[in-house]
């Protein structure tokens, strides 16, 4: 990660911005030689992960499980009353 003075930063900033957005480089900005800031590019829209409901029909139920689950559950518990 390459490592830039405040100063330095705000006399290229655009110029690193643009760097950081064609590289995907993060840049670290300091102050008298502490973190202050790290600027790292941001994911495109189409790149974020896994969409929900990706995986739908991807999965398939054998008939044996409908042995396992169960929809109704009111018959197993005890009343107080």
């Amino acid at each position: 990660m390459k490592t830039m003075l405040v100063s330095e930063f705000k006399a290229k900033a655009i110029s690193t911005l643009k760097h950081i957005q064609l590289t995907g480089e993060p840049v670290l900005v300091t102050l008298r030689g502490k973190p202050l800031a790290e600027v790292i590019p941001v994911r495109e829209r189409g790149h974020r992960g896994v969409k929900l409901g990706s995986g739908r029909g991807l999965m398939k139920r054998r008939p044996s499980d409908t042995r396992l689950v169960r929809g109704d559950f009111a018959s197993e518990w005890e009343m107080n009353g």
